[in-house]
């Protein structure tokens, strides 16, 4: 199994410093990155700029406040599908791409096929979300739901220490 570094190899100390301190803070200027980082400038945003090309930034955007926009009832879904040849798999896919309060869909190996992060503002929201729209997606053959009563931790560690 291949551990963190082997993972970043192609990265040296300067990319991952920049990676993680574009994880904590993604509205970092080039100048208060590069002073964050130990570069100047020029070098600081080539690097930058190299590392969305090579596809290790992806984009940007805001963390939003889902209790701010009164978003903040969680459920978990176990979905099993009642067909999983990869025609099947596919029509699910694109169909639950679909649902905005899907926050996120894992394909999963073990009891269930699928894995549902969804939010919604309240449980009468999220009944008819499950009700009308995910139980009548393709091959949904049954649906189990765990509700989320009190939120730990939530979103990615961003590397943490291990790009630094």
């Amino acid at each position: 199994m291949a551990n963190e570094t082997d993972v970043f190899s192609e990265l040296d100390q300067f990319d991952r410093k920049i990676l993680a301190a574009l994880a904590e803070d993604g509205r970092l200027s080039i100048t208060d990155l590069a002073a964050r980082v130990g570069l100047s400038k020029t070098p600081c945003q080539l690097r930058f700029k190299r590392l969305i090309n090579d596809g290790y930034i992806e984009g940007f955007k805001a963390v939003l406040n889902p209790a701010k926009m009164q978003l903040d009832h969680i459920a978990f879904v176990e979905v099993k599908l009642s067909d999983t040849r990869e025609a099947a798999l596919k029509s699910f896919n694109e169909a639950i791409k679909k649902i905005r309060e899907v926050e996120e869909c894992h394909m999963i190996a073990g009891r269930f096929d699928y894995l549902l992060k969804i939010r919604t503002r309240d449980i009468g929201r999220y009944r008819r979300v499950l009700g009308e729209r995910i139980s009548t997606l393709p091959h949904v053959a049954n649906t189990s739901t765990n509700v989320a009563m009190e939120t730990i931790k939530e979103g990615w560690d961003k590397f943490g220490s291990s790009l630094s």
